[in-house]
């Protein structure tokens, strides 16, 4: 019997943004916060890919070339196959009006732009959770290690792992990307911010500290050093 915790799956989602700057920062984000993410610029192509491949929620433009991104959520919710399919709406009108009336077509939620990547992830959570609430697991598997977001807890072969807030930050991010190697600077822009200045010094410290934590439970040293390269999650 196979008694290995289960990995949770990265639910999908497909952005149909037609602003190019602003569909690859969404892609760029969204991936860091552990998402797939595939990237469509207009409405005709969003319906296309909805077809061939179903996501786990759209994140749908309001003013789209070709069709309008009303217009694909009401054409999505006419459809039996996809008339569940959780919908983010981002827009610049920020009318009651509007705002209304792409909830009535059936958006799940809307986002009025400029906004925050803070709330559009947080409202993207809060859709899943509540739509499709295996999708929105708060807790990661690998290995004999579990990450509970919610309860901001860490165990180890069953016995809890005593981690303050930054080791917690990095052990999570090594966590959605199990064996992928990352650079110093690659750890800081994840885990500290792109605009926070910290020494790269400062990741090779917030390391040792995890090791010293997870490896004070049981097994091996998870996190490997990569020789010029950085560091990865292997078990």
């Amino acid at each position: 019997m196979n008694t290995e915790p289960r990995r949770a799956i990265a639910p999908t989602l497909l952005v149909v943004e037609d602003e190019d700057s602003l569909a690859t920062m969404l892609q760029y984000n969204l991936e860091k916060e552990g998402y797939g993410v595939t990237v469509c610029a207009d409405g005709e192509e969003a319906l296309i890919r909805i077809d061939e491949h179903q996501p786990d929620l759209v994140v749908l433009d309001w003013m789209l070339p070709t069709v309008s991104g009303i217009e694909v959520c009401r054409r999505l919710r006419q459809r039996p196959e996809t008339r569940n399919l959780p919908i983010v709406m981002l827009t610049a009108r920020s009318e009651e009006s509007d705002r209304i009336r792409g909830l009535d077509t059936g958006a799940d939620d809307y986002v009025v732009k400029p906004f925050s990547m803070t709330e559009l992830t947080a409202r993207i959570r809060a859709v899943l959770r509540r739509i499709r609430p295996g999708l929105a697991e708060d807790r990661v598997h690998h290995g004999d290690i579990i990450v509970d977001r919610v309860a901001h807890r860490v165990r180890r072969a069953g016995a809890e792992v005593h981690l303050g807030p930054t080791e917690f930050r990095l052990l999570d991010h090594f966590m959605r990307h199990p064996g992928r190697v990352f650079s110093r600077e690659q750890l800081l822009d994840a885990v500290w911010g792109s605009d926070v200045y910290v020494e790269t010094r400062t990741v090779d410290v917030h390391i040792g500290r995890l090791r010293r934590a997870l490896g004070g439970v049981a097994g091996p040293d998870p996190i490997r050093t990569v020789r010029s390269a950085g560091y990865s999650l292997n078990l």
